[in-house]
């Protein structure tokens, strides 16, 4: 497995796993879920936005200082500016992955949007206080069956993950419908990352996995939990490398990927979604 700081921190790999039986340490009260929904209600706004903007011909930068344009108008913070190791931050406000680039892509004048691209925009902010984390998957124009069916199925794979989700379910039932969907649709679930609880930090200990596995715990979950769930889907191998510049993750056989994320919150009766307001 690779072992850098990105891989360590910035989607909770599987070699850091939490080992906090007290669930209670990431309930959150009564106001940070007020300033969460807060958040997440600006962040999809924002977001929708920069999609609206992602046409044949603009380049990644163009989009992430929309990004930041409008998140610093609110009072908002982009959380992923300037995360990392202090001698490698990540530049950007918005993580702009293109076609064989899983998660992590950085934002450049250079990368210049083309039709039949598949997009992936994820993007954080801090706001209240509070930290909200999504991530959708756009066709740049006209795109290949395949591309547009793996965007579709990792949209379906996270939505069904989310309707297993209540009190007392746990991490396997969301895991299991997650991988089942896509496995069943002849791709496959990125293994080397997952998701992660959020809120007060971009990347509390909890880690969320999309695939069912005896490495991390089979937690239970408990209403107030607040989660960023997030499936990457491979038109391939599950398998993912390192691009050159440290932070983009590629599919280790080049072809299509997918990845679709949402910040949600456990009630005392199932689910919401807080990043589909």
């Amino acid at each position: 497995m690779m072992q850098n700081f990105l891989l360590k921190l910035l989607l909770a790999p599987l070699n850091s796993l939490s080992k906090r039986s007290d669930m209670n340490l990431f309930i959150k009260n009564e106001q940070e879920i007020v300033s969460l929904r807060a958040s997440s209600e600006h962040l999809a706004r924002i977001l929708a936005e920069v999609l609206a903007q992602a046409k044949p011909g603009v380049n990644t930068l163009e989009l992430d200082t929309l990004a930041e344009t409008r998140m610093r108008e609110i009072g908002g913070i982009p959380i992923f500016k300037g995360y990392g190791a202090s001698d490698r931050p990540f530049p950007g406000s918005i993580c702009s992955s293109i076609n064989e680039e899983v998660v992590h892509g950085i934002p450049r004048k250079d990368c210049i949007l083309k039709e039949g691209d598949i997009l992936k925009i994820d993007i954080g902010m801090r706001y209240e206080g509070m930290v909200s984390d999504m991530a959708r998957s756009i066709a740049i124009g006209t795109v290949t069956d395949e591309a547009r069916k793996i965007m579709q199925v990792t949209e379906e794979s996270l939505l069904r993950g989310i309707a297993t989700i209540r009190p007392g379910a746990k991490v396997s039932d969301y895991a299991r419908a997650v991988q089942s969907h896509v496995e069943q649709n002849s791709f496959s679930v990125v293994r080397d990352l997952v998701g992660h609880s959020v809120g007060r930090e971009l990347h509390e200990d909890l880690q969320i996995p999309n695939y069912v596995t005896r490495e991390i715990p089979d937690i239970t979950f408990v209403a107030g939990m607040t989660l960023a769930l997030e499936p990457m889907v491979n038109a391939g191998t599950y398998e993912v490398e390192m691009a050159p510049d440290d932070w983009t993750f590629i599919t280790a056989d080049d072809r299509l990927s997918a990845h679709f994320e949402d910040t949600v919150l456990i009630t005392e009766d199932g689910v919401e979604v807080l990043t589909r307001p």
